[in-house]
């Protein structure tokens, strides 16, 4: 690393992610340079006033000036830029770093190594840093719902070995969970496991989100998804919106998406279950005992979730009794 050479536009790529905010330990993660070399240029940039959004970027000759580069040194660039459209494209296309090297080597008989090419996303990726936003909900507004593959199970009593599926509904502002392993996603099954998790909670969320299970989604699209006829009748019964969310964003979802990855590391490692009803009643167990104190990072980290829903969180009443549609 030390003797590495680096480019004016590698030095303008360190300074933009610093005038975004970036730490020199956050620069150093990305490999872009080393936490030493971070400081130093961070030094010199905030002395020249380059730090300051306010001021415009300083040229290639006033970077080599600074930075002790020749000038002929200035002038260098990637060898990756004469196909920097394309490459470009692929990225945006989410196409690896090593499959874009490689590709270029097969089409163009290119001749430089895969770190230039790294070097070159990494440029990329910080000069156009994605955005993002943390959803906010209000006590009882929506509870988010997904299915995570689950253990292969043996029943020691018959001896027959199923796969199954863990079922998760999160409460999306307290992060109160419902957990439950079943052996498939037919629509009896999902209306049955909301019905089970609404009588867990002791009420029912304004709004239940939904990935498109076939179970819930007959025909998935952005604007007007096809509901499944059994489930908008059950979300009548109880009371409920569906919000099914377009296809391939599951990062709207993404209290009950960690929720599942929570069970799937947490919960289902190291256990030995002898039945369905074995594996789901330690679940329950655990859910109660230890999956709600989990920590959480946003507003409501201050205590286990329980307490939230003990504060008054208000749900709809439960409409559980005067549900008269049979769901097993």
């Amino acid at each position: 690393m030390a003797n590495r050479r680096f480019e004016m536009y590698q030095y303008r790529q360190v300074i933009v992610r610093m005038r975004l905010g970036d730490t020199d330990r956050a620069i150093a993660r990305s490999k872009l340079v080393g936490r030493k070399k971070a400081k130093a240029i961070r030094e010199i940039a905030w002395s020249r006033g380059w730090l300051n959004p306010a001021n415009d970027m300083p040229a290639d000759e006033e970077l080599a000036n600074c930075f002790s580069q020749s000038s002929a040194r200035s002038q260098t660039t990637s060898l990756v830029e004469p196909y920097g459209e394309e490459v470009k494209k692929w990225n945006g296309e989410g196409i690896q770093g090593i499959t874009i090297h490689q590709a270029l080597i097969r089409k163009y008989g290119f001749t430089g190594s895969y770190s230039s090419v790294r070097r070159y996303l990494q440029a990329i990726d910080a000069a156009n840093p994605e955005a993002s936003t943390v959803l906010d909900f209000e006590p009882g507004d929506s509870a988010q719902v997904d299915f995570g593959m689950g253990p292969v199970i043996t029943d020691v009593y018959t001896g027959e070995s199923f796969k199954t599926w863990v079922f998760v509904m999160v409460l999306a502002w307290s992060r109160h969970q419902y957990a439950e392993l079943v052996r498939d996603q037919k629509v009896e099954t999902w209306l049955g496991c909301h019905r089970r998790a609404f009588e867990a909670f002791g009420g029912v969320p304004a709004g239940v989100t939904i990935d498109n299970p076939k179970c819930a989604i007959t025909r998935a699209c952005y604007h007007d998804p096809d509901v499944q006829r059994a489930y908008a009748e059950c979300a009548e019964g109880f009371g409920f919106l569906i919000n099914a969310l377009p296809p391939r964003e599951p990062k709207k979802k993404g209290r009950v998406e960690a929720g599942v990855k929570y069970v799937k590391s947490n919960f289902l490692p190291l256990r030995e279950f002898r039945s369905l009803s074995d594996a789901n009643q330690q679940l329950t167990e655990w859910v109660g005992v230890l999956g709600i104190f989990r920590p959480k990072t946003t507003k409501c980290s201050g205590g286990p979730a329980i307490r939230a829903l003990q504060r008054g969180i208000t749900f709809l009443v439960c409409l559980v009794a005067n549900y008269d549609k049979s769901i097993t």
